[in-house]
C-alpha cells in the first residue's frame, strides 16, 4: 500500500481553480521531487497533505486513513505526523536551536529523556551538537537550514515535505545541502516531498519526479527518464 494517495483532488482559491483533479500515490521512504514554475499548484500539494488546508474536492489518505475528503479535514495536522521545512525556514526566533527542536516534542507531550535523547542524536546527525545554545540570529544561512530540517526529523514524521529549502542559498552550500539531505534519507529512511522549480535539484534530490503546470500533474517520471528526456528535448531543440 503506498503510504500517501491524492485521488482527484482539486482546490479553488478566490474562483481560481490552483490545483485540477491531482491524483498521486507515493511510496515509503521514496524520495519525489515535484517540478515546476511558481503558481503551478507546487506548494498547495504540500499545504493539503500536511493538513493546512483542505481540499475541494477529492480525497487525501496517509496509511490507508483518509485525512480530507471534499472540503473537510477529517484527520488534523498534529494527528498527521507530517514534517514539514518552510522555504523561509520559521526558526522561532526567541529560542535557541535546542529549544526549537524541543518545542515539538513538549507538543507531543515525550516524556523529558526521550526529548534529551532524541535531539542528542538529530542534532548529532546534522552536526550541529556545539550549536545546541545558538540562536537562529547567530547561525549562518546553511546552519539555519539543518536546524530548520532537524526540527522535522526529530520528531519522527511519517513523511518529510520540503518547499524549495535551499532556493536562497548560493549554489556552493545548495549543492552541499543536497548531499546532506541525501546522507539522512540514507540514515534515516524518511519518505520525502521535495517542492523545486530547479531541474538540476529534481533530479538529485528525487528518484521520481512529478512535473506540474497551471495546476495540473503534467508528467510523473524516473529521474533517470527525466533527464533523458530533457537531454533529447535539447537535441531537437538544437537541430
Amino acid at each position: 500500500m503506498a503510504l500517501i494517495i491524492f485521488d482527484s483532488v482539486s482546490k479553488i482559491y478566490s474562483g481560481k481553480t490552483v490545483l485540477h483533479n491531482f491524483s498521486l500515490c507515493v511510496e515509503r521512504k521514496e524520495r519525489m521531487a515535484i517540478l515546476g514554475p511558481s503558481g503551478c499548484g507546487k506548494t498547495t500539494v504540500l499545504r493539503l497533505l500536511a493538513g493546512f488546508i483542505a481540499p475541494d474536492t477529492g480525497t487525501i489518505s496517509i496509511e490507508g486513513q483518509t485525512v480530507a475528503n471534499n472540503g473537510e479535514i477529517l484527520v488534523p495536522p498534529e494527528q498527521r505526523h507530517i514534517g514539514m521545512v518552510f522555504q523561509d525556514l520559521a526558526l522561532w526566533p526567541h529560542l535557541n536551536v535546542e529549544g526549537n527542536l524541543e518545542f515539538g516534542l513538549k507538543a507531543q507531550r515525550i516524556p523529558k529523556s526521550e526529548r534529551t535523547q532524541r535531539i542528542n542524536e538529530i542534532l548529532e546527525l546534522v552536526e550541529m551538537d556545539t550549536y545546541r545554545r545558538a540562536r537562529p540570529a547567530e547561525l549562518s544561512g546553511g546552519q539555519q537550514q539543518r536546524v530548520a530540517l532537524a526540527r522535522a526529523l526529530v520528531l519522527r514524521p511519517r513523511a518529510l515535505l520540503m518547499d524549495e529549502p535551499l532556493s536562497n542559498l548560493d549554489e556552493e552550500l545548495n549543492q552541499f545541502l543536497r548531499g546532506e539531505l541525501l546522507r539522512l534519507h540514507a540514515q534515516l529512511a524518511f519518505t520525502l516531498l521535495y517542492v523545486t522549480h530547479d531541474h538540476a535539484e529534481a533530479t538529485e534530490i528525487g528518484t521520481r519526479i512529478v512535473r506540474m503546470r497551471n495546476g495540473r500533474l503534467e508528467q510523473i517520471a524516473s529521474a533517470q527518464e527525466f533527464k533523458l528526456q530533457r537531454t533529447e528535448d535539447r537535441r531537437h531543440q538544437v537541430e
